[in-house]
Formats: C-alpha cells, sequence, structure tokens
C-alpha cells in the first residue's frame, strides 16, 4: 500500500524501532523501512493494482467542486475502516457472539476485554490515527474508550441477557452498599438501552465504522497537539457516514440524523461500570 499510493513516513524515534508481531504498527516508517532491508523490492508491486492517480491517506481533502473525487475518497476511506475491524463482519455487524449461548460471569469478564481490547487494536489500524502523536493517541483513547465500547457491544450482537450477569460480574469482583448497588443497576440499566437502541437502528458494520471513527476523532480530549488537524478528522468521517448512508439508504432520509443523535447519549455510560 506504501508503494502503491507513494506514501512517506518519517520516525519519531531513532530510526530504529523494534518491529515484530506486537509492535509493527508503531512506526510506519521503520515498517517500510525493514520490508526493503529484507529484500521487497518497490517495482515488484503490481501495476495493474496501481490507480494512476491514488491520494496520500494523510492528504485525503474532499474538493466540493469536484463530487466524483469526494465519492471515491469516501469510499476508500470507508474501506480502510473496515479492513481495521477485529472480528469478521457481515453488512450488518459482527458475529462474535452467537445468540443463544450461555455465558457466566468469567464468560461475561471475558468478552468485556475483547471488547475494550479490539476497540484499541481497531484504532490503531485505521487511517490517520497511527500518525497521530502517541500523546495524541493516548488522549483520545482515554477519553472516548467507553463510548468505543457500547459500539463494539452493540456492534457485535451483545444479546439483552448480558447486561444482568455484567451487573453481577461488577457486584462479585467489588462487593458495595446497598446504595452504591442501586447507582451501579441504574448505570447498567442505561447501558442496556444504548445498545438496544442501536440495534434497533440495524447499524451495518460500515456505518458502526464510521460512527466510532467519529466517536474516537474528537477535539474534546485535553492536551491534543493539533485540535484543528483532529476535527478535520472528524469531519471527514462524518462526511464518509453522510455519503455511504445517502447511497446505500436513500429510501431513509433520516437515518443518518438518527445516527449521529445516538452519539452523545454514549457519553452517559459510566466508564467506572465498565
Amino acid at each position: 500500500r506504501s508503494v502503491r499510493r507513494n506514501l512517506t513516513y518519517t520516525c519519531r524515534a531513532n530510526r530504529n524501532c523494534p518491529i515484530d508481531q506486537h509492535h509493527r504498527n508503531q512506526c510506519q516508517y521503520c515498517r517500510l523501512k525493514k520490508c526493503l532491508k529484507v529484500g521487497m523490492r518497490r517495482e515488484a508491486v503490481q501495476r495493474g493494482r496501481m490507480p494512476p492517480t491514488q491520494p496520500n491517506p494523510g492528504q485525503y481533502a474532499l474538493t466540493n467542486g469536484d463530487p466524483l473525487n469526494g465519492h471515491c475518497y469516501l469510499s476508500g476511506y470507508i474501506s480502510l475502516l473496515l479492513r481495521a475491524e477485529p472480528y469478521p463482519t457481515s453488512r450488518y455487524g459482527s458475529q462474535c457472539m452467537q445468540p443463544n449461548n450461555i455465558m457466566g460471569i468469567e464468560n461475561i469478564c471475558e468478552l468485556a476485554a475483547r471488547l475494550l481490547f479490539s476497540a484499541v487494536e481497531w484504532a490503531r489500524n485505521i487511517p490517520f490515527f497511527p500518525d497521530l502523536q502517541i500523546t495524541d493517541q493516548v488522549a483520545l483513547l482515554r477519553l472516548t474508550w467507553s463510548e468505543l465500547f457500547v459500539l463494539n457491544a452493540a456492534q457485535c450482537s451483545m444479546p439483552l441477557h448480558v447486561a444482568p450477569l455484567l451487573a453481577a460480574a461488577g457486584l462479585h469482583a467489588s462487593p458495595m452498599s446497598a446504595d452504591r448497588v442501586v447507582a451501579f443497576m441504574d448505570h447498567i440499566r442505561i447501558f442496556q438501552e444504548q445498545v438496544e437502541k442501536l440495534k434497533a437502528l440495524h447499524v451495518d458494520s460500515a456505518e458502526y465504522s464510521c460512527l466510532k471513527a467519529i466517536v474516537l476523532f474528537t477535539s474534546d480530549a485535553c492536551g491534543l497537539s493539533d485540535v484543528a488537524h483532529i476535527e478535520s478528522l472528524q469531519e471527514k468521517s462524518q462526511c464518509a457516514l453522510e455519503e455511504y448512508v445517502r447511497s446505500q439508504y436513500p429510501n431513509q432520509p433520516s437515518r443518518f440524523g438518527k445516527l449521529l443523535l445516538r452519539l452523545p447519549s454514549l457519553r452517559t455510560v459510566s466508564s467506572s461500570v465498565i
């Protein structure tokens, strides 16, 4: 991809970053350097797969005067978002859970950990995010991880009976007073409501990917080095979602608005529950 798109990278360290299974996405410069070092050749890239005018992902700017270019960009951007999804997906979300599974407390804790990890792994592999400064990446994930968790829970078709199990797991892990139990159960109810409302919209995989990108690229995070850049990434993600919904659901003119209106309420889910 780097050769086909004529990408250039910079290393934020000493150009000698470890490139292995666990760190291969931390530095694109050193990753490409290692590919070339082990014998991969630039000229060996299949020319038939090289588009004549493929834009640099870091320079994805929509051109207002050329809607065709804008449409191509948006389609490519969504494709890259979907490619980063950690679980196999159908159009209508992931199938990481079977609806009739009987799950105990240990299973539900494992599922929750997997959903949280997948949110971080997804972010590390989507366009633009790996190119941000590490401090910005941390700030964005620190603010949005609980919202991404809720979106992943809905996308994974988490069964409705899981919410009481989440409550049981939380109470099992940390005994509480009666007042705290009531408050905790209320937070669980809010979490369940958010998942149910997303499911009711029958959000598909592409829409979930765009929604997660909109949530992740928020300028509300503290200490960002370039707020305007983060805002532009969120705008790109929003434009991609709008274009996708318009083309895929032409008979649902209010769908885009309904999807966006679900996002603010995600913050009502207390991170302490998760």
